[in-house]
């Protein structure tokens, strides 16, 4: 008889406040290592578990060159003082890594591999632009050149053919862009994130110390109207010409910043929290992880709601909150009209348009606040989902305990 799967519990999440990721950005001085390290160390403290009994740290990152190179995870555990025999692991599902992180390692648990296990990601922009490790690179290889003989496109075409195939216009992505920005002021101002964010202390280059207590990218004075007189973020010769019949619509308004930030999940069974005396907040009810079509690209998020929905008997109506990544604004409003979802239960606190986008961080990110839109709100359900390059969308259902 096969050994029935345990329960995965997520004890805690916490999260850095998340910063603009170009130079004088917040943490333009602080090695990504040290800001993975950070996170790691504050959600040990928060729960006080021994560091000794983690059995692994799955963490996501997708600029893997650099300073984020040579399974950076490894070098966060080491950094943030834990033993060394606690190991790590660095994955890549681009901006799903740590959201697959969470999956790998509640997967780990239920599967009785681990008892104890650490979801995290970590993304430092300003040290590691976007791109960084694949520029000047053929990547894909020339079989899938040939299986895509018209040829891959960047994300931004790709939101602005969702945007055309939804037929979206530009005062809706705007009015969304801007509803992101004021539901995280107002989140903010409202002390709705200080649960879930751990200050970072960063020295300056000239030796002064500054303590990073919000999200850096939230403008609360964003309106449709200044969003309006944005240019467009992606039209040019090279793509008007080959899309002539494409209506341009998407700004840097109606898409996510660039950003540093971290984010990490303490991951336990049910026997395990017991034993050690923690306190689970959710429990880990379903996962799902598809394919879509690598030139649209970000619509896997659709697929992926579908197929977590069935596996964890629920419906889109059960759910009472709702994260979904904010990579562009057509992305999360073509999602609303495939999935029927209530807006007014999606991204209640704002999302990656206003927060940001540190890539491998963000799934963590979302977790996070996830948890703490479902306290706050008593709900029981909350469902994730997020897009990725390639054509690839993870999902996540969670239960509040």
């Amino acid at each position: 008889m096969p050994t029935p799967l345990r329960t995965a519990v997520i004890v805690d999440a916490v999260r850095t406040p998340v910063a603009k990721g170009k130079p004088g950005g917040a943490y333009a001085t602080v090695h990504p290592v040290d800001l993975h390290a950070h996170i790691l160390s504050t959600l040990v403290e928060r729960t006080g578990i021994d560091p000794a009994v983690i059995d692994d740290v799955v963490s996501g990152t997708v600029g893997q060159v650099g300073e984020q190179s040579g399974n950076t995870a490894r070098w966060a555990v080491l950094a943030a003082g834990f033993p060394e025999s606690v190991p790590a692991v660095t994955v890549d599902r681009q901006c799903g890594s740590s959201q697959q992180a969470l999956h790998f390692a509640a997967q780990g648990v239920m599967s009785g591999a681990y008892d104890v296990a650490i979801a995290s990601g970590v993304e430092s922009m300003s040290h590691v632009p976007i791109g960084s490790q694949t520029v000047g690179r053929d990547f894909v290889g020339p079989r899938v050149a040939d299986r895509y003989p018209s040829g891959l496109i960047p994300q931004g075409i790709s939101a602005e053919l969702i945007a055309q195939k939804w037929g979206l216009t530009r005062a809706q992505l705007d009015a969304f862009s801007a509803q992101s920005h004021h539901r995280a002021a107002q989140a903010r101002d409202h002390g709705l994130f200080t649960r879930e964010l751990a200050p970072v202390k960063v020295t300056r280059e000239d030796g002064s110390v500054h303590e990073v207590f919000d999200d850096e990218s939230v403008r609360p004075g964003t309106t449709v109207e200044s969003l309006a007189a944005l240019r467009l973020a992606f039209k040019n010769d090279h793509w008007a010409q080959r899309y002539p019949d494409l209506d341009f619509k998407v700004t840097a308004g109606s898409s996510s910043p660039v950003n540093d930030g971290a984010a990490a999940l303490l991951v336990t069974s049910e026997e395990a929290a017991l034993r050690l005396g923690l306190t689970p907040r959710a429990r880990l009810h379903a996962f799902a992880v598809v394919g879509d079509d690598p030139v649209m690209m970000l619509t896997g998020i659709i697929p992926a709601t579908a197929k977590v929905l069935d596996r964890a008997g629920l419906t889109i109506g059960d759910i009472d909150a709702f994260e979904v990544n904010e990579a562009f604004a057509s992305v999360v409003l073509a999602w609303l009209a495939e999935t029927g979802a209530d807006p007014a239960k999606v991204n209640v606190n704002g999302g990656a348009i206003a927060i940001g986008h540190p890539l491998g961080a963000s799934g963590a990110r979302l977790t996070t606040t996830l948890l703490s839109v479902l306290e706050q709100r008593g709900g029981r359900y909350g469902l994730q989902v997020m897009c990725e390059a390639g054509g690839l969308a993870n999902a996540t259902v969670v239960e509040r305990l």
